[in-house]
């Protein structure tokens, strides 16, 4: 079984595990639809190799990518899983109150060597975007599925296809 929680910097972090791990169902939705970044060329270009990278199967999803077709978007299980690339750094990443950890809907922390915002959207939805990266990776996921099984399946392909820095 792999590991079910989180890696953190911040004392506050060990409640995001518990906040994410909930069982759930997956989606079969074959009309899932995402909207595309614009990223700048070397950033579309960070993207690119990262949808090269990327599994078949994310957390026993099949890839299934949303409409429109694009190598800066990434789906597994319809719209359980999607992931846009080349996306504008979210404003609570460089909100003090997330990083004191006085924001409950917004928590940094960390999945095998890929630094994350997890940012709750809604009852069963979280989006997580990645930090301390060339390029800012998004991925919502849906349903009330237990998120760190999905982030631990794409983390190898972020570090492998973003590298580490700051993003522009």
């Amino acid at each position: 079984m792999p590991v079910n929680s989180l890696r953190h910097r911040y004392a506050v972090l060990p409640a995001l595990a518990v906040l994410i791990t909930v069982a759930g169902c997956s989606s079969t939705d074959d009309d899932a639809s995402a909207a595309v970044p614009s990223p700048d060329a070397k950033v579309t270009k960070l993207c690119q190799n990262l949808d090269k990278a990327l599994p078949a199967k994310v957390d026993g999803e099949s890839r299934d990518d949303p409409e429109p077709a694009s190598a800066l978007t990434a789906g597994w299980g319809g719209e359980a899983i999607i992931l846009r690339c080349g996306v504008e750094r979210p404003p609570k990443m460089v909100d003090p109150e997330v990083a004191e950890g006085r924001d409950p809907d917004a928590v940094p922390g960390g999945v095998n060597g890929v630094d994350w915002l997890m940012e709750k959207r809604g009852e069963d939805t979280y989006r997580f975007t990645t930090a301390r990266r060339e390029a800012y990776v998004e991925v919502t996921v849906t349903d009330g599925r237990d998120s760190t099984g999905v982030l631990i399946d794409l983390a190898a392909p972020v570090k492998k296809a973003i590298p580490v820095g700051i993003a522009s």
